[in-house]
């Protein structure tokens, strides 16, 4: 869950925070980067596994994922600033940055209590069932012998390695 939204947020708050800073639209180019950039952000973030201070590394996915986002934003447009970034544009980065790890946080935390109350009240799908009568079990009085013997004779061959090997 982390990674995907991290991911598709990198995508869309960059833009937001892009335009918002004043930066110009994006060229399809920039776009096409910056889904790819977003991507790969998204699929590492998800690989990951963090015990401890999780807003610290959404919040540095984040910030990572609004750098990729903005370094694709700025190779396919025409800016007004050129390449570095205002003061402007990176209050906007970094607002974006806050309070997206703030909401993506609540949601995981959201997410866990949910499904932990309702794993308490929802009896599991899959849990096997008491038999109460005893199962039948049909055994044939006589079986024919050439079968047996077939079965009985065919692992005693000499396949295989020499026991030396």
């Amino acid at each position: 869950m982390r990674g995907a939204f991290v991911g598709s947020t990198s995508g869309a708050v960059s833009v937001a925070a892009h335009a918002l800073g004043g930066g110009t639209a994006p060229a399809e180019s920039s776009v096409v980067l910056l889904m790819l950039g977003c991507a790969a952000i998204g699929a590492v973030i998800a690989s990951v596994r963090v015990d401890r201070h999780q807003l610290l590394f959404v919040a540095a996915a984040l910030t990572l994922g609004q750098a990729i986002g903005h370094i694709a934003l700025a190779m396919g447009a025409v800016h007004v600033h050129g390449p570095q970034l205002g003061p402007q544009m990176v209050a906007a980065h970094a607002a974006a940055v806050a309070v997206t790890a703030v909401l993506i946080r609540a949601g995981e935390r959201g997410c866990v209590s949910a499904l932990s109350a309702l794993s308490r009240r929802v009896p599991a799908p899959l849990t096997e069932v008491p038999v109460l009568v005893p199962v039948a079990v049909c055994v044939p009085a006589d079986s024919p012998p050439l079968a047996r013997w077939l079965l009985v004779g065919s692992g005693t061959g000499t396949r295989g390695p020499p026991p030396s090997a």
